[in-house]
């Protein structure tokens, strides 16, 4: 059975589908009603990007399944039992300074750059091309191979929620959207605000105007932008001078410029995946940092950006909030501020974190609330995961990482416990399994994030080692802890 040929054979093919995907933006947003009065839950460029999946993949061969836009599958074998492979096609935001348009699918330099292109539509396009190269093969599994497209893994996982509730849960499988050479173990997700009413500014002296950063709760901010407003002639002068001075003393990328009668102030970071803080810079922070040095004429106001730089700043691990967590299976808790919003009287943070395998998200609320309480701010609790963990000696992890061993002479790296949540929390015995490889670039959810080409075909043949090697035992005891 000579796929690893027929991959070689379909790689323009395989290459055209992702730049396909990749011109889609695939985005969540708003629900929209279509002219014929289908409902398209998580609006008009996922559903493009899933009738796009779905109809490649119809025409060569697969059976196909739309569950009323929430999600669907595409299905190739015979049985009872089910492997199910479980990915996504909505990506975030693109945010701005690409070498190329992110919805170009450009190739340069043996890679293909969108976003998506690692972050998941370049593995899912990989898994279906695996899918087709065993089944040209004659292949014939005695199980059936699910591929199954979430549309709402960036956001709020209703569509997966919506989907197993209308559809069989696998009875293991893994979800390729995370690392090789394979997933033990995910942090536990959490997503909250902390926000706080402060009163009416007055006219006189210096005010905020306005202040918002970010573009996603999940993504570290790579903007932020404020507005402050004073009727001492003396004031813009001052504060520019204090912005100049800043950027020398700390090499932060703090900007000002007139805005009619008012100053606008802008801060330049570095974004980065949430689950991985310490990989970007937060513009938030910066932001953040900088007006705390301005005196603002609303004392509230004063202490708000004091309990940020005290109890937030730039620490990534929660250990000035109060919770620093860590254990020796997973490491760190990290703590990433997505997006800041003021306007109105009323600010907030949207704040994610991942917490290590042995705690739960109640400690992590019950250690913060102390430090919010002393400073009268409100908890909202906006969505939450638990954590996952497979021992690494597991059959499901030994046979993975075996697996990617073969097909790369990578005999050192080890299976991972990450930070990223991903639709293994969907699902029991499911694990990460790929797509990025140890040591390359890790540029989800950053500009100019790409896809190599070499990497683009040998992630195919590994996962279609792997979907010939799931279906031909039972991993249905792997256990969880």
């Amino acid at each position: 059975m000579d796929y690893q040929k027929i991959i070689d054979e379909n790689k323009v093919l395989q290459i055209e589908m992702l730049q396909d995907l990749v011109s889609i933006r695939s985005v969540v947003s708003d629900p929209v009603t279509a002219a014929d009065g289908e409902i398209y839950p998580f609006g008009k460029g996922v559903q493009d990007a899933f009738v796009c999946f779905l109809n490649k993949a119809k025409a060569m061969g697969f059976e196909t399944k739309d569950i009323d836009h929430y999600g669907g599958h595409i299905e190739f074998g015979q049985g009872k039992e089910l492997v199910g492979i479980l990915g996504h096609l909505d990506v975030v935001p693109e945010g701005s300074g690409w070498s190329f348009a992110p919805d170009s699918g450009a190739v340069s330099d043996g890679y293909i750059y969108g976003r998506g292109t690692l972050d998941n539509k370049g593995p899912m396009v990989a898994v279906l091309f695996a899918m087709k190269a065993l089944k040209d093969a004659g292949y014939e599994p005695a199980k059936k191979v699910r591929l199954i497209l979430g549309l709402d893994e960036e956001t709020k996982w209703e569509g997966m929620d919506y989907y197993f509730a209308h559809a069989q849960m696998p009875d293991y499988g893994f979800t390729p959207d995370a690392d090789f050479p394979a997933i033990h173990g995910e942090k536990g997700m959490m997503s909250f605000e902390i926000a706080k009413k402060l009163p009416k500014q007055t006219n006189t002296g210096l005010s905020l105007r306005s202040l918002s950063g970010g573009t996603a709760g999940n993504m570290v901010a790579e903007k932020a932008r404020a507005v402050v407003n004073s009727d001492n002639p003396d004031t813009y002068p001052q504060i520019k001078e204090l912005a100049a001075a800043f950027r020398g003393e700390t090499g932060y990328k703090i900007n000002t410029k007139g805005v009619g009668k008012s100053l606008e102030i802008t801060a330049e970071g570095k974004a980065a995946h949430a689950a991985y803080p310490q990989d970007g810079c937060n513009a938030i922070s910066i932001m953040m940092e900088f007006l705390g040095k301005l005196n603002f004429a609303s004392d509230e106001l004063n202490v708000f950006f004091d309990f940020y730089l005290k109890h937030i700043g730039f620490d990534v691990n929660g250990q000035h909030l109060g919770c620093g967590f860590s254990d020796p299976q997973s490491g760190k808790l990290t703590l990433n501020v997505g997006l800041v919003h003021y306007d109105k009287g009323a600010v907030s943070l949207h704040l994610n974190v991942r917490y290590p395998v042995t705690c739960t998200e109640e400690q992590v609320y019950e250690a913060i609330l102390p430090v919010l309480n002393r400073y009268d701010m409100g908890l909202i609790k906006l969505s939450g995961k638990k954590p996952i963990y497979m021992e690494p000696d597991s059959p499901m992890i030994r046979t993975l990482v075996d697996i990617y061993r073969k097909h790369t002479g990578d005999q050192k790296s080890q299976s991972l416990v990450i930070g990223g949540g991903t639709y293994a929390k969907a699902a029991k015995h499911v694990v990460a399994f790929g797509a990025l490889f140890p040591g390359d670039e890790d540029l989800m959810h950053q500009r100019d994030e790409r896809l190599s080409i070499d990497r683009f075909m040998t992630m195919t043949k590994i996962y279609a080692d792997a979907i010939y090697q799931l279906t031909q035992a039972d991993f249905k005891q792997t256990e969880e802890v």
